[in-house]
């Protein structure tokens, strides 16, 4: 089973139509209305239809780290700087985690790009 993916409203769209043209499954905050929801929330939508968060908003580690803390469960983040890596390498790690990975690896974690 593949990775499905969710990208925050923080996401390039480059990175979005990046991801498609490579047949990754992703949905945008942007596509799924939630674009103004608050992290909380949204992190809970992304665990009721069951795929991983992109994002690129730093808010989302203190969030994990506090439903970590009280065993609150989320489907996972994976997170990147902005500054840290480039849209072609942030598409190439999405498509290669959507294509190999399983969800499951990402339960409850946060798990940093860009790979090296």
């Amino acid at each position: 089973m593949s990775v499905a993916l969710y990208l925050d409203q923080h996401v390039p769209k480059a990175i979005r139509s990046g991801r498609r043209a490579r047949q990754v499954d992703v949905v945008s905050a942007f596509e799924d209305v939630t674009s103004e929801w608050d992290d909380d929330s949204l992190l809970d939508r992304v665990l009721q239809i069951g795929r991983v968060l992109f994002t690129q908003d730093e808010d989302f580690l203190v969030i994990a780290n506090q439903r970590q803390t009280a065993g609150i469960p989320f489907a996972g983040i994976l997170f990147a700087r902005q500054r840290n890596i480039s849209i072609q390498q942030a598409i190439r790690d999405l498509e290669l985690i959507a294509k190999v990975c399983e969800p499951s690896d990402f339960s409850n974690r946060v798990e940093f790009l860009p790979y090296q």
